[in-house]
């Protein structure tokens, strides 16, 4: 009897998934379900207590997570001395989204302000240390109209 073929993607994932490296990823889980509204879904913790993988999803993505393992190099963000990437995140309320992140420990480094390309958008950094921009999408915007909004000066752009 032969068992059946996993499928390549497996069932409920993208094919883009971001996986980053936190210092203290149990505490960035925690930080992330009350900040962002995660939903923890998996834990593997190695021998000595680091986690060696976790995910949770927010809103329909998933986000995978490690503690560092400067041994193997991974490194977090705080360890590097920041982050040249930014996660993105869409809400319903944008304002309201930055709020909850700045009181689950967030540093609030734009404030939501409408943009150009017609998203009302902002941009936190989480306590350890990865980059968030947030948005509301506002309206549609055909590349010509973006184009010549821009021209007229850009607040925040990303």
């Amino acid at each position: 009897m032969s068992t059946p073929a996993a499928s390549p993607i497996p069932a409920n994932m993208p094919t883009l998934t971001p996986h980053i490296v936190c210092r203290g990823a149990g505490a960035a889980i925690d930080f992330y379900v009350r900040a962002f509204g995660a939903v923890e879904l998996s834990r593997l913790p190695s021998p000595d207590g680091r986690l060696m993988h976790a995910m949770v999803r927010i809103g329909d993505s998933p986000l995978m997570l490690v503690d560092e393992f400067p041994e193997m190099g991974c490194h977090s963000p705080q360890s590097l001395g920041g982050t040249p990437m930014t996660l993105h995140l869409y809400v319903e309320n944008v304002d309201a989204a930055i709020a909850r992140a700045a009181e689950a420990g967030a540093r609030v480094t734009l404030p939501a302000t409408d943009m150009f390309w017609g998203d009302r958008y902002g941009r936190v950094e989480d306590p350890f240390g990865h980059a968030w921009s947030l948005a509301t999408h506002l309206r549609d915007m055909s590349a010509e109209e973006i184009l010549a909004a821009s021209s007229q000066g850009c607040t925040g752009a990303p």
